[in-house]
């Protein structure tokens, strides 16, 4: 299956976290190493749901690059 991923850059760290199924979560030194470790959580969480008879989320969101030009709300605000 595959999951839409997102990752924060925080001070120490990276944050991830699946967008689709928000119970896994987690963090890494690198974003290699937090990459690594979300699909581990994933993993881990999909033995937890099947021993629990939940079902895992499927993956339904779409994400897209969007170009929003802000700059004349921006300079009409300043005004």
């Amino acid at each position: 299956m595959k999951f839409t991923a997102c990752y924060t850059k925080l001070e120490d760290c990276y944050m991830g976290q699946l967008l689709e199924w928000p119970n896994v979560i987690t963090d890494g030194k690198t974003l290699e190493e937090c990459r690594e470790m979300l699909m581990d959580a994933a993993h881990e969480m999909a033995i937890a749901y099947h021993e629990d008879g939940e079902e895992i989320p499927q993956p339904t969101i779409l994400v897209e690059s969007l170009s929003i030009p802000l700059e004349p709300y921006i300079a009409n605000a300043l005004e």
